[in-house]
């Protein structure tokens, strides 16, 4: 007998394109007029999926942030897993940022996910947590389908991705 239907619920960005965007960012502050002869850097740290940025003053930083998530928008990757930190004075009045990826779904969402999926009143739909994402299985491919239109009509804070669908 063949296992039930399933798919996973997964979240993260591709860190490639992330990369390709901070390098993108870059090349447009170095050629920009409003960036000229000052000290604003970006720096991308793949291992820990996290953007440092450092500006001359706050103004420049709301800028910089701008140019940052635009680039990042082109590229495709999820702002919605983008998450800021705050503002944190530096030397003088530089200013210092860093900016987080969130790669993978937090245990509190993905319990929140899973509620929102028994609560949904779905009949024989099961979501169980693995890891940092979560395996919907159904005998039913029709409930499998009206669980990711609930899904994607609900706001949890982070981009939900459907993967791995296996009939």
């Amino acid at each position: 007998m063949a296992a039930n239907p399933s798919f996973d619920v997964s979240t993260g960005a591709d860190l490639q394109e992330v990369d390709n965007a901070v390098n993108q960012a870059l090349k447009e502050i170095a050629q920009r007029y409003d960036f000229k002869g000052t000290h604003c850097t970006i720096d991308f740290d793949r291992g820990k999926a996290e953007i440092r940025l450092a500006a001359d003053d706050a103004f420049r930083m709301d800028a910089l942030v701008d140019v940052l998530q635009s680039r990042l928008i082109k590229r495709g990757v999820p702002v919605r897993n983008f998450k800021l930190g705050d503002v944190e004075p530096a030397t003088g009045q530089s200013v210092r940022r860093t900016a987080t990826f969130t790669q993978g779904i937090p245990p509190d969402i993905a319990k929140r996910i899973q509620k929102a999926i028994k609560d949904g009143g779905f009949k024989k739909v099961q979501a169980s947590i693995q890891g940092d994402e979560l395996r919907v299985t159904s005998p039913s491919r029709d409930e499998l389908q009206a669980v990711m239109a609930m899904l994607r009509g609900e706001d949890f804070g982070i981009e939900l991705k459907f993967g791995n669908y296996r009939n």
